[in-house]
C-alpha cells in the first residue's frame, strides 16, 4: 500500500480561476468570495433563472437577476466548441461546459462543472491497477469515476511506465485543446469526432498504437461493449466506467451486461436442477466478462471491490449470498478494508446463504424413500401413465374463432413439444401472431416441435395421426428457427428459412472481410434486432459490403438503410 495522506494534504489542481473567467462578473465576483469555494461541484445558468452554485452540502443563488441571453452569450463566446453531445471545455483544463438547447438549437442553458485532479485517490486500488487486470469503475453521475480515470492514468503512465492511451470522447478526461492536461501524465489522448465514433476509436488505439493500457469514459452502447470484448481478448489491460450504482444494475442493463459476461437463459437436467435446488429454467452468464474486477463506487471515499467478477456475477443469478470487501478511507488517510452484510440477488430464489455451500445430496420424496418406483411389467400402470401424459387437459373454456384475412379461422391452437414455452411466448407477442400455446393435445390444431423429436418419436407421430393434426418441424430451438416455424403454420412465409441462409453464397466467394461482416449483420438481426426489438448500427463498410449486409437482412423481412458519410457509411437495422 502507498504511503497514507490525510486528505486535506492530498494536492488538488482546479484551475478554479480560469473558470470564473467565463462566468458574469457578478456571479464571478460572489463565487471568489465563498468560504467553500474549493468545494465547488458546478454552476448552473439557465435563462430567465438565477443562477445557482451546487456544492456537496446543497446549492446557493449567486445573484438577485436573473440569467439574460447576454450572459451566455458572454460565456459561450470563452468555451471551446461544442461537440455532437452538446460538451465544451476550457482550454487546458479539465472544466466541463454542457449546453442545453431549445427545440431551435439555441443554447438557454449551461451547466458548469467542475474538473478537479486529486492525487492520491486511487490509494484504495493501488495494488489492484498494478495487477494489468481488467477494470470497470461503476456508479451514479458526480461520484469521481472520471478523477479516478485520470489518477489511474498517471499511476499506470509515470509509475508504471506503461503505454496508456486514453479514448477522450469529450476531452473532459483530459481537458479540451490539444494539448492534454498534466494530470494524466505522460500518458496519450486520442480525441473522437462525434461521440457516436467512439468504438472504432477505440478499435483504432489497439491497432495502431501498440497500447499496453486502455482507458475509457463512459461505455454507453453495445458496440462500445463490443469494443470493449474485443480490446480484452487481445491481451490489453482495460481500464473503464459506466453509470450503475451496482453490479446488478448492469446484469439487468441489456445494453451492458456483456461487460459482465452476458446473460442467458438454460434448461438444466433433472439431476442438476435437484443439485441446485432450483427451478429448471435459471439464469447463467454466458461468456468470461470483458473486465476481470468491478469497484462500485458508492461515495468519494467508500468504494466496494469485486476482484474475481466472474464468481460474483454467477453467485447473484443464483441468488447466492455475496460478502463484499468494502474500502474506506477514514479523515487520516488511513485505509480501512472490511466486509460487508452479504447481500442476496433477488432475480431468482435464494439457494445456500454460503457461497461455497452447495447441496450434496438431493431431498424430497424420492431421496427419503417415500415415493416407491412404478415397475414396467405387461399392462401396469406405467403405460396408463405415459397414455395420458398427452393428455393434460387445461380448463375448459371455449374456442373463439375469428376470420383472418384469407377466410381462415384464427386464432391457432398450438402444441408445442420439445420447445421453450417461455420462448415461444415472448416471439409470438412480439411478431404479435394469432397463435395461442394449449397443453391438450386433442384440442389442438398443430403441433411444433423439433425435428429430432419428430424423428425419434414414434408416439408423437402416432398421436398426431390419429387425431389428424398436423406437425411443423424446426430444425433448432433459436428464435429465428422458431420465427419461421410460425410463420410457415400461418401460411405467411413462402421466403427460404434462414437456416439455408448461406454467408460464403452472399458474398459470392468474396474475401474473409465480406464474410465478416454478413456475421456481423447476422448476430445484430438474430441476437438483438428480432428478441429486443432495438434498432442497431454496424461498422462502416464499403459500398459492395453494405448492399450484402442489404440483401442478408431482407431474408429476415427487416428493414435497413445506410447513413452517414464515407468512409464511414454504415448500415442501421431496424425491427420488424
Amino acid at each position: 500500500m502507498p504511503e497514507k495522506m490525510p486528505l486535506e494534504q492530498r494536492p488538488i489542481t482546479d484551475d478554479l480561476d480560469k473558470l470564473l473567467q467565463i462566468l458574469p462578473n457578478v456571479i464571478a465576483d460572489n463565487l471568489k468570495q465563498h468560504p467553500q469555494k474549493n468545494e465547488l461541484v458546478e454552476v448552473v445558468m439557465d435563462l430567465g433563472r438565477l443562477p445557482e452554485a451546487r456544492f456537496p452540502g446543497g446549492s446557493i443563488d449567486l445573484s438577485n437577476e436573473p440569467i439574460t441571453k447576454e450572459d451566455l452569450a458572454q460565456s459561450i463566446a470563452k468555451v471551446g466548441h461544442f461537440s455532437g453531445d452538446n460538451r465544451a471545455g476550457i482550454e487546458r483544463t479539465l472544466h466541463r461546459i454542457s449546453a442545453m438547447r431549445n427545440r431551435s438549437g439555441e443554447i438557454i442553458g449551461l451547466t458548469c462543472r467542475i474538473g478537479r485532479a486529486i492525487f492520491g485517490t486511487i490509494a484504495m486500488i493501488r495494488e489492484l491497477v498494478e495487477s494489468e487486470k481488467s477494470i470497470l469503475l461503476l456508479g451514479r453521475p458526480g461520484v469521481g469515476k472520471t478523477t479516478a480515470l485520470r489518477e489511474i492514468a498517471r499511476v499506470l503512465a509515470d509509475d508504471l511506465h506503461k503505454r496508456v492511451v486514453i479514448i477522450d470522447t469529450s476531452n473532459e478526461i483530459a481537458g479540451d485543446g490539444d494539448i492534454p492536461h498534466p494530470a494524466i501524465g505522460r500518458a496519450r489522448r486520442m480525441q473522437v469526432a462525434r461521440p457516436e465514433l467512439q468504438h472504432q476509436v477505440m478499435i483504432e488505439a489497439v491497432e495502431n498504437h501498440t497500447p499496453e493500457v486502455i482507458i475509457i469514459d463512459e461505455i454507453g452502447t453495445e458496440l462500445e461493449a463490443l469494443a470493449a470484448r474485443t480490446i480484452a481478448e487481445r491481451g490489453v489491460q482495460l481500464v473503464g466506467t459506466a453509470h450503475g450504482n451496482r453490479l446488478e444494475n448492469l446484469i439487468k442493463n441489456p445494453t451492458l451486461s456483456d461487460l459482465v459476461g452476458g446473460i442467458q437463459a438454460v434448461t438444466l437436467g433433472d439431476d442438476e436442477a435437484r443439485r441446485r435446488n432450483s427451478q429448471k429454467t435459471v439464469l447463467e452468464r454466458k461468456a468470461p466478462p470483458t473486465f476481470t474486477i468491478a469497484i462500485e463506487m458508492l461515495e468519494k471515499q467508500k468504494w466496494v471491490v469485486h476482484q474475481d467478477v466472474a464468481q460474483t456475477v454467477d453467485a447473484l443469478l443464483r441468488g447466492y449470498a455475496i460478502p463484499v470487501e468494502v474500502r474506506t478511507v477514514n479523515s487520516q488517510g488511513e485505509i480501512e478494508i472490511s466486509q460487508e452484510t452479504p447481500r442476496v440477488s433477488t432475480e431468482v430464489t435464494p439457494v445456500p446463504t454460503n457461497l461455497r455451500e452447495i447441496p450434496n445430496k438431493p431431498t424430497g420424496w424420492r431421496a427419503s424413500g417415500r415415493m416407491t418406483p412404478i415397475t414396467d411389467q405387461g399392462d401396469s400402470p406405467l403405460d396408463t401413465l405415459i397414455d395420458q401424459s398427452w393428455q393434460q387437459k387445461e380448463p375448459e373454456t371455449d374456442k373463439i374463432r375469428v376470420p383472418g384475412p384469407s377466410g381462415e379461422d384464427w386464432p391457432v391452437y398450438l402444441y408445442p413439444y420439445g420447445i421453450a414455452r417461455s420462448q415461444l411466448e415472448q416471439i409470438i407477442e412480439i411478431l404479435n401472431l394469432p397463435i395461442v400455446l394449449t397443453k391438450d393435445f386433442e384440442s389442438a390444431d398443430a403441433v411444433l416441435a423439433l425435428r429430432s423429436q419428430i424423428k425419434n418419436n414414434n408416439k408423437l407421430r402416432q398421436m398426431a395421426k390419429s387425431f389428424q393434426i398436423p406437425i411443423y418441424g424446426v430444425k433448432s430451438n433459436s428464435i429465428p428457427q422458431i420465427s419461421y416455424g410460425l410463420k410457415q403454420l400461418l401460411h405467411q412465409d413462402d421466403s427460404p428459412t434462414p437456416e439455408t441462409i448461406d454467408l460464403n453464397i452472399l458474398a459470392q466467394g468474396g474475401s474473409d472481410d465480406e464474410i465478416e461482416a454478413l456475421e456481423e449483420a447476422r448476430l445484430a438481426v438474430e441476437q438483438i434486432v428480432i428478441p429486443r426489438k432495438q434498432s442497431v448500427e454496424l461498422l462502416p463498410r464499403s459500398a459492395k459490403v453494405r448492399k450484402m449486409q442489404h440483401e442478408l437482412v431482407e431474408h429476415y423481412r427487416l428493414q435497413s438503410d445506410s447513413f452517414g458519410e464515407e468512409p464511414n457509411r454504415r448500415l442501421r437495422i431496424y425491427p420488424a
